[in-house]
């Protein structure tokens, strides 16, 4: 049992990075999951799906008011997105969940890496500062279905939302503003989040009542995040991200290697 204090506290953190960041929130709860209440590792990755559901939107809704979200762009995205979740999902119960945490720890390590090298090769105000306002612009809806494709497998293998994918492809190949390519994200994982859940659901992957106390925390979390990215400077958006991604992925490297 669960208690919910704990989970709560931890579903916070997780809204908070969600809402900041665009990621969905997994990369805290999958680990916390795994580490802080010893559950079995595909709990930890199937139970976080369901929980990304109201923080994306939380989320979303907060940048849509502030004239961020390509809602357009990042509909598509969830769409294509959704359908192939479901595949990744079924994978993860081939490929076992001791190797998926292993490799979702790789990737948080990469992703820490990456970002933390574009924040310090930015100038003061941010490197994205020369991305381009894509709202009013027509994206290449080939692009737009990769970007799904990869955030789908992605998501339904790991048990996060996706952000992780979206966020640095919109930045870095269509060339969107940091903030945008969050709030764009949000809208996306609101959307592909949903099959996801329910393929792991249907797998026994979804700890019920764990995943209904750390909701109590991500929707005020997620608000929160919004409006903190909202005014940040985005050098420091990155330069957060990269620091919370390091530790996260360190930690799980080594509890799944019994280091911890």
């Amino acid at each position: 049992m669960v208690s919910p204090i704990p989970a709560i506290a931890v579903g916070f953190v997780a809204g908070v990075l969600s809402g900041a960041f665009g990621v969905g929130g997994g990369v805290v709860t999958t680990p916390a999951i795994r580490l802080l209440f010893d559950a079995p590792a595909l709990i930890a990755v199937g139970t976080p799906l369901p929980i990304i559901i109201p923080t994306a939107i939380t989320g979303a809704l907060s940048y849509v008011r502030l004239g961020l979200a390509d809602v357009r762009t990042g509909v598509l995205i969830g769409i294509v997105g959704a359908a192939f979740s479901v595949a990744g999902a079924m994978l993860s119960d081939v490929v076992g969940g001791t190797l998926v945490m292993l490799f979702t720890a790789a990737l948080i390590l990469y992703l820490a890496l990456d970002t933390a090298r574009r924040a310090l090769r930015s100038g003061p105000n941010g490197a994205n500062d020369e991305g381009v306002d894509m709202r009013s612009k027509r994206v290449s809806p080939s692009r737009i279905g990769a970007i799904g494709v990869a955030t789908g497998l992605y998501s339904g293998l790991l048990g996060l939302g996706g952000g992780f994918v979206i966020v640095p492809l919109l930045a870095r190949w269509l060339r969107y503003p940091i903030k945008q390519a969050i709030a764009t994200s949000l809208v996306a994982v609101a959307v592909l989040a949903v099959p996801g859940s329910i393929a792991h659901w249907m797998l026994g992957h979804v700890d019920v009542a764990m995943a209904g106390w750390l909701m109590l925390g991500v929707i005020p979390g997620a608000l929160l995040g919004a409006r903190l990215t909202s005014v940040a400077r985005e050098r420091h958006v990155e330069i957060g991200f990269a620091v919370v991604l390091l530790i996260t992925g360190g930690l799980l490297a080594m509890n799944e290697l019994g280091v911890l």
